[in-house]
């Protein structure tokens, strides 16, 4: 009991929990009525559905509430999805309710008529035992003759499993981690102790530590631990070409590394030959790793992109390009940001990725 104002009681609110049970299913369906009571004075009625989980005490939760349909007795609901679990919490035979609303635009909803069904019974699907009386226990009462305040019926149900991404991993998707560090001038000169690639012989450097951070979490994952590295934004020789997606350890052929601590190996030496230029264009080592994972479709391989870079995006327009060609293949882009540097565009790029 919660006491507001001394003497006086304000009323108490009771919690009221359940375990959820494990069910990964989704349940999408939809539903028509015929012949529904006519509840507006100047029209038809303008009905909706909700639907009710029954809880274990007794009590009805709202699940779900479908859209209205304007002055229409014989209403057909767009399609819906929803999680079984909070439909009847994995229990098939629990009982779920359904109530007929007529909207009212003040928010005093008229209620039409109910009726009951289960998770057991929708999943027959569109049958004769999926069409249900809408039935208002006071017109029932009272009218001798009532039948029924109109029909609903079942006109498709389809259940599809809905797994997370540890089921995958459990059940032997390998992921494949891939690195990206920035080179661009930006940085500052690595021999510098106010560089955020200085090697100090003391302790990493901002990438080697966000490298390590990210790193050590995946690397887990990865059966084989070997990750391919890439730099971007520097001229490299001899020539000093400029490049975007150069392997950290020279090898264009196999950019693998070995375990977190051969990236790190590799990212010094490379910090050794190269020279920090620019711009930091993001979209060539998004496009490098997306081709890998679009050869691999079927569920075996994931690919996990760790971009860490220190300013703003050069090539932003290419970038959005890139990531929204990736959006449908098994891959997944982190971007770290190190140094004091204005993240603002990168914080709407990753919005623009999710």
């Amino acid at each position: 009991m919660q006491s507001g104002i001394p003497g006086k009681k304000c009323g108490c609110i009771v919690f009221s929990a359940e375990e959820l049970s494990n069910c990964r299913d989704i349940a999408t369906m939809q539903l028509c009525a015929n012949k529904l009571d006519k509840k507006d004075f100047f029209g038809k009625s303008d009905p909706f559905l909700v639907f009710y989980r029954s809880n274990e005490d007794g009590t009805f939760t709202i699940c779900h509430k479908t859209e209205v349909i304007k002055n229409n007795l014989n209403p057909v609901w767009q399609s819906f999805t929803l999680p079984v679990r909070a439909l009847c919490n994995g229990d098939y035979d629990r009982t779920v309710k359904v109530d007929v609303f007529d909207w009212d635009r003040d928010g005093s909803h008229d209620f039409i008529g109910e009726f009951t069904t289960s998770y057991r019974e929708l999943s027959r699907g569109q049958s004769q035992f999926n069409v249900y009386e809408v039935l208002n226990p006071k017109k029932k009462g009272k009218k001798k003759k009532y039948v029924n305040s109109g029909t609903v019926t079942l006109l498709s149900f389809k259940v599809e499993s809905e797994y997370t991404f540890v089921d995958f991993i459990r059940g032997g998707t390998q992921l494949n981690f891939t690195v990206a560090i920035d080179f661009t001038a930006s940085n500052g000169n690595p021999s510098q102790p106010t560089s955020l690639h200085y090697m100090s012989p003391y302790q990493m450097n901002a990438y080697a530590m966000a490298l390590k951070a990210v790193g050590d979490i995946i690397q887990d994952y990865d059966s084989d631990k070997l990750f391919p590295a890439y730099g971007f934004g520097a001229k490299l020789p001899p020539d000093g070409k400029i490049s975007h997606a150069f392997p950290l350890n020279s090898n264009t052929d196999d950019p693998n590394c070995v375990a977190i601590e051969g990236v790190l190996e590799a990212y010094f030496q490379s910090l050794r030959s190269v020279q920090l230029y620019g711009p930091t264009n993001f979209a060539p080592v998004i496009n490098q790793v997306a081709r890998c994972a679009a050869d691999m479709t079927d569920g075996s391989q994931y690919f996990v992109l760790l971009m860490i870079t220190d300013g703003v995006i050069s090539d932003m327009d290419q970038t959005k390009e890139a990531v929204v060609n990736a959006a449908g293949l098994p891959m997944s882009i982190i971007i770290v940001g190190v140094g004091p540097a204005e993240f603002d565009d990168r914080d709407r790029t990753v919005s623009y990725m999710s």
